[in-house]
C-alpha cells in the first residue's frame, strides 16, 4: 500500500513578488487608467488591511488575480461592446462570486 495521494493537489495561486507593482504599471498604461487605477488602489488598500487583520495573503492574491483577469479580458470586452450586441441581461460576476468588500 502506498502513502501517496491518489490525486494531484491543486497548487494555490501565488503571484510573483513584484506582481502588484507590475500590475499597477500596466493599469496606468491602459486607456481606462483614470477609472481603473483608483479602483485598484482602493481594493488593494482594503485587501492589505484585511491581510494585516487576518495574517493571510489570500486577500492580496485575490485582488491581483482579479485585476490581471480584467486586463486580460479587456480586449474581448471592447470587441463585444463595439459589435453592438445587447448585454442588458448581463449579471454582475462579482455578485455571483460573492466577493468580500
Amino acid at each position: 500500500m502506498s502513502a501517496q495521494p491518489d490525486h494531484t493537489p491543486i497548487t494555490p495561486y501565488a503571484p510573483a513578488p513584484g506582481a502588484p507593482g507590475e500590475l499597477l504599471a500596466r493599469l496606468r498604461a491602459d486607456r481606462r487608467a483614470e477609472q481603473w487605477v483608483p479602483a485598484f488602489e482602493g481594493e488593494w488598500a482594503a485587501a492589505l488591511e484585511e491581510s494585516r487583520r487576518t495574517f493571510s495573503l489570500a486577500p492580496l492574491y485575490e485582488v491581483i488575480q482579479s485585476w490581471e483577469g480584467r486586463l486580460a479580458h479587456a480586449p474581448a470586452v471592447d470587441a463585444f461592446i463595439a459589435s453592438g450586441h445587447d448585454d442588458s441581461g448581463a449579471v454582475d460576476m462579482a455578485e455571483l462570486r460573492g466577493r468580500r468588500r
